[in-house]
């Protein structure tokens, strides 16, 4: 029998030659310059949260993810993980994570670790990536637990020891030599003497699996709640220092808005901006709409920053994704940039962008499949390819992180409540924080009651709340103070901070009868700026259509004398048509008399944040709070020549997309006002509509729904009873329950793929291609999801002037 021919053996791999990374190309990442990097980026977050709510109860908290951070890619010694890193190399199939609990178990011998120490320090480092358990509900749709990879049909040896190779040689996983100079490493970063050598004792390989078992027998069963949410915030703020480590990003120290924002409003300020800045602790502010609000939230906000412990973030979040771009530039325009440059940096964060960037940042680079948690499906990639995805996600989710003002829906806040490896950055970052909920009024009963409960959340994680609304029913505050434990000062703007504004005129016609379209045509022969809001977009592009010729007849050399506005455009597209908004509709000046003719014809998208002004308004009835925001945008200021102006709201059939019984109580409260013999929408008007569509049988079941979604909230997402339980089935539910999601045109794929792919391509970069939609239409539109992308494609007729088309043409409005 001819022998095997000989294979000359690899040299010897040392510790300099170990890599955490792939990249950069020309010299990957070491080791120990990652686990250095991650380490030290956990003082930086330190610094930001401080000792902020529960942290305060454990001295030991940041020494441990300190130590977690330093020994959490341990496991990436071994020879099966460094082969993957080549170019073209093999998965290796285990998870490093694994392998890196021997090292804690080793290092916990000589550092002086309590066992509650060694315990949460393993704990970290095992769940960076993944959960310990499977969901207690049943098994996960997506990646699967450590408990279900590695249990009693594990072979331990064959996994972390010695490899069986296909040419018969064993793949030594770490070398004895390698194995000390790693310890060696370690001892010295955390100022210790290595461990002594072992003699016959438990191979690492025994060592990870008796660790891991420890773990899974520790966390199986509900532990207290307030140790969990510990566990759960440790765990953030390792999964935060990786994914800032990993991009070699820094995070921002400085905050654009000064604690004396106050003091430098151009005017004098108003008696309610002047109370919110003096306020310490929770506010909720009842201001009529364009009295300052915002400046009053931005200067209560700036008080808190003065007492607060380390760098407090502040996020202020608004109730539509259409909205919250327009609130980003107000802000980059109004507060102060960092020194060198030109604007304020202020973070926004995404929604379907966010949930992507966060679940591929949180995968490891030993994963060999990528999963599609929607899909419940897996494709193969080659590592490599897979790592440079990965490094893209983190270069991406950094940026959710990094500045120290954000504007946000409450979506992705809530998202943290879910926890485990992809979210619990979120909720560490709600610690130590600052939130004003602008315009809270403008959510149904049951998101509203989860805010509620999120409200108490983030009272316990040390942060502080403003409500900012002009329309704030009695039964809201109610629910409000309730949630809050400590006490929530209540300010109003008083009587006379806004003049009267509006003639109402109630139309038992719907808005788009004839006889109603005619009139706002003479309205635009007649010079008029004509603001029309309805409630569907299909609604909005049909009367759009009906009307822009007649705008463009009157101004024929005003490229934007017609504008349609709604949630049905590409995010890019729709900020371009807000920014030609503002241009053309600004706030009157005091003393203008000039007619600026034009019309905007819109949905509930142009209600929050948009400081627009127009000279007549028509309206479709809606909840009252949104009518009352509507009415905002028309004589904004009352600085109108004519004094009031026209309000017109019109009956419809139905309440569609609202509840019929919501737009059922706001007609009934407008119809009472008349009869009484109002005609005005003034703020003591605006009082008593509130009174009167809340004391019905419809006001009773919103605030008995509201109620039952915050107690229900807080006992399914905020008890954190078994924090390293896989809980990622409810961030689709979550979703669903919120109804929005966004989606790609199939006509821009290529497009969307470009963007993503690359050196510098990540799904940031993508974002103004997505449109938001409701769950509910995704069949209507053939969405299909694509797990390359991460996102749903769609098919759908387009226009950046009209936006998604119906999928079949409407019948006319007339």
């Amino acid at each position: 029998m001819a022998a095997r021919p000989l294979t000359p053996k690899p040299a010897l791999r040392t510790l300099c030659d170990v890599r955490a990374k792939s990249a950069p190309k020309h010299d990957p990442e070491r080791l120990t310059t990652h686990s250095r990097t991650v380490h030290d980026t956990v003082a930086q977050i330190e610094h930001r949260v401080a000792t902020a709510g529960p942290l305060a109860t454990e001295p030991a908290f940041w020494t441990r993810v300190r130590a977690a951070a330093l020994l959490h890619d341990a496991g990436k010694v071994a020879e099966g993980f460094q082969q993957q890193l080549l170019p073209g190399g093999t998965f290796w199939g285990q998870r490093h994570e694994v392998l890196s609990l021997a090292y804690v178990d080793l290092l916990a011998t000589v550092t002086g670790w309590t066992d509650e120490d060694r315990l949460m320090i393993a704990t970290l480092v095992a769940t960076h990536h993944r959960a310990l358990h499977a969901a207690t509900s049943g098994a996960a749709k997506g990646k699967q637990s450590l408990s279900q990879q590695y249990n009693f049909r594990t072979r331990w040896d064959e996994a972390f020891t010695r490899t069986p190779r296909p040419n018969g040689d064993p793949q030594i996983q770490v070398t004895r030599g390698l194995h000390r100079e790693l310890l060696a490493w370690f001892s010295g970063a955390l100022h210790t003497d290595p461990p002594s050598p072992p003699s016959g004792g438990p191979t690492v390989a025994d060592r990870a699996r008796l660790v891991l078992d420890e773990l899974l027998d520790a966390w199986r069963q509900p532990v207290a709640a307030d140790r969990g949410l510990l566990a759960v915030l440790a765990q953030g703020a390792l999964t935060l220092a990786d994914h800032a480590g990993s991009a070699h990003e820094r995070l921002q120290t400085h905050m654009p808005l000064p604690t004396d924002y106050i003091h430098r409003l151009p005017y004098p300020p108003y008696p309610h901006q002047r109370q919110a800045a003096d306020t310490e602790g929770h506010l909720v502010l009842i201001a009529p709409t364009g009295s300052g609000k915002t400046e009053a939230g931005l200067s209560w906000a700036g008080q808190q920053l003065r007492t607060m412990p380390g760098l407090p973030r502040v996020v202020w979040t608004l109730p539509y994704r259409a909205s919250l771009n327009a609130a980003r530039r107000r802000l980059q325009r109004d507060l102060n940039p960092a020194l060198g440059e030109e604007t304020a940096d202020i973070g926004l964060l995404h929604g379907t962008v966010a949930h992507t960037l966060l679940g591929e940042a949180a995968e490891a680079e030993c994963t060999d499949t990528h999963t599609d948690t929607d899909a419940g499906a897996s494709r193969r990639a080659e590592p490599t390819a897979s790592m440079a995805r990965q490094a893209r996600a983190r270069a991406g989710a950094m940026r959710l992180f990094t500045q120290r003002l954000r504007v946000a829906t409450p979506h992705q806040l809530l998202r943290g409540a879910i926890a485990g490896p992809v979210y619990s950055s979120v909720l560490l970052e709600q610690t130590n924080s600052v939130f004003v909920l602008d315009e809270l009024h403008a959510y149904e009963p049951e998101t509203f009651g989860r805010l509620c409960a999120a409200m108490g959340l983030w009272e316990r994680l040390g942060s502080r709340v403003a409500v900012l609304s002009a329309t704030l029913a009695p039964p809201m505050t109610t629910l409000i103070e309730e949630s809050l434990t400590r006490p929530v000062t209540c300010h109003r703007a008083p009587q006379g901070t806004s003049p009267v504004r509006h003639r109402l005129v109630l139309d038992e016609n719907p808005l788009t009868d004839p006889e109603s379209v005619e009139r706002l045509r003479t309205w635009l022969d007649e010079g008029h700026s004509v603001l029309a809001v309805v409630n569907t977009v299909a609604t909005a592009q049909a009367l759009y259509e009906e009307l822009a010729d007649n705008a463009r007849a009157r101004l024929p050399d005003d490229p934007h004398a017609a504008l349609l506005l709604h949630s049905r455009f590409k995010n890019r597209d729709r900020d371009a048509i807000e920014k030609n908004l503002l241009r053309r509709h600004p706030e009157r000046d005091a003393g203008s008399r000039s007619s600026r003719g034009g019309l905007a014809v819109a949905t509930q998208t142009v209600e929050v944040s948009l400081q627009l002004d127009f000279d007549r308004g028509a309206v479709e009835n809606a909840p009252f709070e949104a009518v009352a925001q509507r009415a905002g945008r028309v004589n904004r200021r009352g600085r109108h020549p004519e004094g009031p102006v026209e309000f017109r709201v019109h009956r419809t059939e139905a309440g569609r997309p609202y509840d019929d019984a919501a737009v059922a109580a706001s007609w009934g409260a407008l119809t009472t006002l008349v009869a009484e013999g109002r005609e005005t929408l003034s703020e003591e008007d605006i009082e008593r509509l509130l009174h009167l569509a809340y004391d019905t049988d419809w006001g009773r079941a919103w605030e008995a729904k509201a109620r039952r979604a915050r107690d229900d909230f807080e006992a399914t997402f905020l008890t954190f009873t078994d924090p390293f339980h896989d809980r990622s089935e409810f961030a689709d539910k979550l979703s669903e329950q919120f109804d929005s999601v966004e989606v790609l045109l199939r006509e821009d794929v290529g497009e969307y793929r470009d963007l993503t792919t690359g050196p510098e391509g990540h799904a940031l970069r993508a974002a103004g291609l997505l449109i938001p939609l409701r769950y509910g239409q995704l069949r209507t539109y053939n969405a299909q999801y694509d797990r390359n992308l991460g996102v749903r494609v769609i098919d759908g007729a387009y226009d950046e002037t009209i936006g998604l088309k119906p999928p079949t043409e409407p019948d006319t409005i007339l």
